[in-house]
């Protein structure tokens, strides 16, 4: 989730793994080979890193498979893209890497496509609507891990303070459940974080409940549409213009946000499932809902995934498909996707998880991730566009906010971009 869940996930950490892999015959020596894995730490402190998850992971594959073995190492998600940026630059690209982008290095042929690696069960099981946005010229080279969608979380002890009976299921109803929440003294009615460390997932969030998005369905970038021009104006006038976000979105970032409602101190905002853990450590009775949109229910929700990728400059293709294999089991994705609040990438393991009451409070984002819309994560211009809007978007809301002039600015670098690549 960057995003992102942001985005993706809890606090935005991120791994380095290393995989040494140690050929995959006998285990007689002569075909041991060492592999490189660079990934995403999903944990917000040291004593749920996700370096616990693959340790205990590499520990069973090595138990199965004799002759290959696993070394991880760990880095935060402040790091881990730029980390493998620097060493593909550098020639030392590592076998594997599970960040937040794959489409630039798919782009330049550095990476096995998934026919390469992955049985066909393995690659059959990948949730659909997951996989497609893994394909750069129609062939999958991102392969999913880790995913989220979102819904709007609200303080239910606050809402019954402010005599609010029901949960908001349209744009009115936010502004007037707001309203209410600042009558009686809630210090941010609704947080709004446009900040810069995760605004491009805020801004997709808003555009797909106003009947927008980033992108058309032939993959053509709508940033500037009447839809989200729309929808940035009613934020600008309704709620930010209003007071009822309580802060300068520009200023507020994600993180902040989710920490302002664990502390009771937020009555709503849109949030992803690893808020739920947050929140329950702090005692905050929450209830979660379907994005609302301007005249009902969001046309649909935002869903992020990050991804997990192999370079071919080191080869060592067999054996890191067994290695991938191994993960994308129906046991790890389900212990992952348990172990920090994510949603599971695969068919099978979703099942597992809709049939297992423990899972109830994750039911509602799972049973949104099939018609989740996704960020255009397989266009090259896709970082650029996200950096831009990362740095724009804040202050378009604010009083001298102009949100037709930036979002016709963001389109025409969107545009630059998409035709330099082309």
């Amino acid at each position: 989730m960057q995003r992102r869940y942001l985005s993706l996930a809890a606090v935005g950490l991120a791994a380095t793994m290393t995989l040494t892999l140690t050929g995959c015959g006998s285990g007689s020596g002569g075909n041991d080979v060492t592999l490189k894995l660079i990934a995403a730490d999903y944990g917000d402190s040291k004593a749920n890193s996700s370096q616990h998850y693959w340790d205990d992971l590499v520990r069973a594959f090595e138990e199965q498979n004799p002759g290959i073995k696993v070394d991880v190492s760990v880095y935060s998600w402040t790091d881990v893209d730029k980390k493998v940026e620097d060493l593909v630059d550098a020639g030392k690209a590592p076998d594997m890497a599970q960040i937040g982008a794959y489409a630039d290095y798919a782009a330049h042929g550095k990476l096995y496509t998934a026919d390469d690696l992955l049985s066909i069960p393995v690659q059959a099981d990948f949730t659909p609507s997951l996989a497609e946005p893994g394909e750069y010229q129609r062939l999958q080279y991102g392969m999913p891990f880790g995913a989220s969608t979102r819904r709007l979380f609200y303080n239910k002890k606050l809402f019954a303070q402010a005599g609010i009976t029901n949960p908001p299921q349209n744009w009115d109803d936010i502004v007037s459940d707001a309203q209410a929440l600042k009558a009686h003294g809630v210090k941010i009615p609704f947080a709004l974080p446009l900040g810069p460390e995760e605004t491009q997932a805020e801004t997709l969030e808003w555009m797909l409940a106003g009947g927008g998005g980033y992108t058309d369905n032939i993959g053509k970038y709508t940033i500037n549409s009447k839809e989200n021009v729309k929808t940035f104006e009613w934020l600008q006038k309704e709620l930010v213009g209003k007071g009822l976000t309580g802060a300068d979105p520009a200023k507020l970032n994600r993180g902040d946000a989710f920490a302002g409602f664990a502390d009771g101190d937020v009555g709503m905002l849109n949030g992803h499932p690893t808020l739920m853990k947050q929140a329950e450590a702090k005692g905050i009775d929450y209830g979660t809902v379907e994005l609302p949109g301007a005249n009902g229910k969001a046309k649909a929700t935002m869903g992020v995934t990050d991804w997990m990728m192999a370079f071919k400059q080191n080869g060592h293709r067999a054996q890191i498909g067994k290695f991938l294999d191994f993960v994308y089991s129906e046991k790890n994705v389900l212990k992952f996707s348990a172990d920090y609040n994510l949603l599971p990438v695969t068919t099978s393991a979703s099942q597992a998880m809709l049939a297992d009451d423990r899972f109830s409070k994750l039911h509602g984002f799972l049973n949104q991730l099939p018609t989740a819309q996704f960020y255009p994560a397989n266009k090259t211009s896709w970082p650029l566009v996200s950096k831009t809007v990362k740095s724009r978007m804040g202050a378009t809301v604010g009083p001298q906010g102009n949100p037709s002039a930036v979002l016709t600015d963001i389109q025409n670098t969107a545009d630059t971009a998409d035709n330099a690549t082309e």
